[in-house]
């Protein structure tokens, strides 16, 4: 009997899982538009880019070092 390496074994076992799932196929998808809604929408709406409206073109280490340096 040839030994598998561990990653083929893995793959395998996370394969055959969820090939037969039925309903952790629906649990799996509101995972995936919990997630798709955290980190796409909150971010474009609650979350700016604070650094790049700020700070002019290359020079957003400096405008970060200087926004550091002042709250201290």
């Amino acid at each position: 009997m040839k030994k598998q390496g561990f990653w083929k074994r893995a793959f395998y076992l996370y394969y055959d899982g969820f090939k037969n799932m039925t309903v952790g196929r629906t649990l799996w998808a509101i995972i995936l538009i919990k997630l798709f809604i955290i980190f796409l929408v909150l971010k474009l709406f609650f979350f700016p880019n604070h650094i790049s409206e700020n700070a002019e073109d290359g020079q957003e280490p400096q405008y970060v070092w200087q926004q550091m340096n002042r709250n201290n």
